[in-house]
C-alpha cells in the first residue's frame, strides 16, 4: 500500500480544513446554541420528555446527524470535485495510487473533518443539557460509520457534478428534508397513521434511531434494523465508488 500517497492526499485536504478551522469551529457552536434556544426552550417547554428522555437531550443525536450529513457530503464532494475543476484529476489518475488508496485519502480526510464537527456539537450540547451516553463505544463506532458512509456518498456526488451548483442539490433538496422528516427532533411514534408508516420508508429514520439508541438505549425501531440499514447504505456507496473507478465514468472523460 502506498502510505506516502495516501498521507499526501490526506494532509493536503486537512490543510484546506486548517485554513478555515476557526470558522468551521464557530459555525457549529452558534448553530447548536440556536437549536437549543429554539427547540430546547420553545418546544421543550411544551414537551418535557420523549420516550422517558428529557427533550433537550433527546434532540442532541438528531442535531449531530443533521450537521454530519451536510458536512460529510460537502467535504467528500468538494475534495474530488476540485481536481476535476482544475484539471489535476489526470495527474491523480496517473499517480502510483490504486483507486482504494485514492478514496482512502480523500474520504479519510473528509470523515475526519466531519468527526471534529460532530464532537464540537456534542461538547456544545453539554453546556445546555445533562447528557449521559449509555453506549459510548457504540456511539463512536456508529458515528464513524455514518461519517464514512456520507463522505463516500459525497465523493460520488463530486464525481457526478458538472458545476458547483450541483454539489448542493442533493444535500439541500433531498438529505436535509429527509433528516427533518426522519425524527431528528421528534419521535416518529407520535405521528398518527398513515404518516407513521410512511415515515418508515425514509432511510434516515433508521440512521437517526440507531444513533439515538447509542445515547439513551431507546429507539423507535429495532436496533438491528437500524444497523442493517446503515451498513446497506455504506455498501451501496462503496459499490458506486468501485464502479466509477473501474469504468472511469466522469473521471476520464
Amino acid at each position: 500500500m502506498n502510505l506516502n500517497g495516501i498521507w499526501a492526499i490526506y494532509r493536503f485536504e486537512m490543510a484546506r480544513f486548517g485554513r478555515t478551522f476557526w470558522t468551521s469551529l464557530l459555525v457549529p457552536v452558534i448553530t447548536t446554541s440556536l437549536y437549543f434556544v429554539v427547540f430546547g426552550s420553545a418546544i421543550g417547554s411544551q414537551m418535557r420528555e420523549v420516550s422517558g428522555v428529557p427533550y433537550g437531550a433527546f434532540i442532541v443525536p438528531g442535531m449531530m446527524l443533521l450537521a454530519i450529513f451536510s458536512e460529510s457530503i460537502l467535504n467528500g464532494s468538494f475534495g474530488i470535485y476540485m481536481p476535476k475543476f482544475t484539471g489535476t484529476i489526470y495527474e491523480l489518475l496517473s499517480a502510483p495510487l490504486s483507486p482504494f488508496e485514492t478514496v482512502l485519502g480523500y474520504v479519510g480526510a473528509a470523515a475526519t473533518k466531519s468527526l471534529v464537527i460532530a464532537l464540537i456539537i456534542l461538547a456544545t450540547a453539554h453546556l445546555f443539557v445533562d447528557l449521559t451516553i449509555v453506549h459510548p463505544f457504540a456511539m463512536i463506532g456508529y458515528l464513524v460509520l455514518i461519517c464514512v458512509t456520507f463522505c463516500l456518498f459525497g465523493f460520488v456526488i463530486g464525481i457526478f457534478a458538472k458545476g458547483f451548483e450541483q454539489l448542493q442539490v442533493i444535500p439541500l433538496l433531498i438529505v436535509t428534508p429527509l433528516t427533518f422528516l426522519g425524527g431528528a427532533f421528534y419521535s416518529v411514534m407520535i405521528l398518527p397513521e398513515p404518516w407513521r408508516t410512511v415515515t418508515l420508508f425514509n432511510p434516515v429514520v433508521y440512521l437517526i434511531n440507531g444513533f439515538r439508541w447509542t445515547f439513551f438505549g431507546t429507539s423507535d425501531v429495532a436496533v438491528a434494523v437500524s444497523l442493517s440499514a446503515t451498513f446497506a447504505l455504506f455498501a451501496a456507496c462503496l459499490i458506486a465508488v468501485t464502479v466509477i473507478f473501474r469504468t472511469g465514468w466522469r473521471l476520464k472523460h
